[in-house]
């Protein structure tokens, strides 16, 4: 809809592939300081990588033709033969100073799902058989679903909003309870869970520290090797100085996002659920958990409407439809826009 208007845009998202099919110019604003580049998202992306690298470069000569000049002044600037060719090299390494290029403003979390590999799981991570339930019992949202998740997939649940993605992942998690038929998780399962509503998580006014402190003890870790783990992890999630002191029901919801990756991370699940783990992330911490998920060797069951996010980690799909019905395809996500007939 939007490629066939004629209109001039200017548009704010953190969906790359709509950035990517949409823009023509990407607008990027670092330091107070707004830089135009042609192109979409990975042009962009592509463009300013050289740029920096460019200007890294040219920097590098200059400070090698800065070291020769200074030589050449320091040998030669007592020599009255040579004091005037000194004099000229002084008036040229000030026309040489590198430009100043600051590291960018971005900062991008730090985000890894780890786990014992004793607790790997081997062939199934879970067996649904017959699942069915609905909040009207005369309209069941999951009917008659049979479904088994191998170890290791990393399977997307897509479909339109209010379909029953979020349902059945609290079918998954035990927070609802079938109505028929029943759900196995392998003895050794061991689930963590990304609510897409985690607002009771923050409804208290613990601080940042003494919120996270709680998963680092459930690790098992005491002493000194709790605080640096609990000091690297709100580290690496960009929570800094006296970040670290606000309460946990004041900060905004890409903060809350991080802090339940830290949650996860200490937890060391090898199975996670994810609903909707996307949702008021910016651009730097979508990407991080993106290649956080794509590292994680366990098994991933995950809800989004991020093409990109999907497209790059799922590995099997689930579709629900508005009629009920749920579609198994074992393949990628483009692979199975292909199979629909979708672009």
């Amino acid at each position: 809809m939007l490629n066939q208007r004629n209109s001039t845009m200017v548009i704010i998202s953190h969906d790359r592939h709509f950035l990517n099919q949409v823009c023509t110019h990407m607008a990027d604003l670092d330091y107070q300081t707004l830089k135009v580049y042609p192109g979409n998202y990975d042009d962009y992306m592509e463009a300013s990588t050289l740029a920096r690298e460019r200007q890294q470069a040219a920097n590098a000569r200059a400070k090698e033709k800065i070291a020769d000049l200074q030589d050449f002044v320091r040998r030669f600037s007592a020599n009255k033969s040579k004091a005037k060719q000194a004099t000229s090299r002084l008036k040229l390494i000030d026309k040489l100073k590198p430009e100043d290029v600051k590291p960018s403003s971005r900062q991008y979390p730090w985000i890894r799902f780890e786990y014992d590999e004793k607790e790997k799981l081997h062939r199934l991570a879970c067996e649904i058989e017959g699942l069915s339930f609905g909040y009207d019992l005369a309209r069941p949202i999951i009917k008659d679903f049979t479904y088994t998740v191998d170890a290791g997939d990393k399977i997307a649940i897509i479909g339109e909003n209010g379909v029953g993605k979020t349902t059945l992942m609290k079918l998954l998690m035990g927070e609802l309870t079938p109505q028929r038929g029943h759900i196995k998780w392998a003895e050794k399962a061991k689930l963590g869970y990304y609510a897409q509503d985690h607002s009771a998580d923050f409804a208290s006014d613990l601080n940042l520290t003494d919120w996270i402190s709680g998963y680092v003890r459930e690790g098992g870790y005491e002493g000194d090797d709790a605080e640096t783990l609990l000091r690297g992890t709100l580290g690496r999630l960009l929570f800094k100085g006296d970040e670290v002191k606000k309460a946990v029901r004041v900060i905004s919801g890409g903060e809350q996002g991080r802090m339940l990756f830290g949650k996860l991370m200490l937890q060391r699940k090898n199975v996670l659920l994810m609903d909707e783990p996307t949702n008021h992330l910016d651009m730097e911490s979508i990407e991080s958990l993106n290649n956080g998920l794509g590292d994680f060797t366990g098994t991933l069951l995950f809800v989004s409407h991020d093409r990109e996010f999907v497209s790059s980690l799922a590995n099997r799909i689930i579709e629900i439809r508005q009629d009920g019905r749920i579609v198994d395809y074992r393949g990628t996500y483009d692979e199975y826009l292909a199979s629909q007939g979708i672009e």
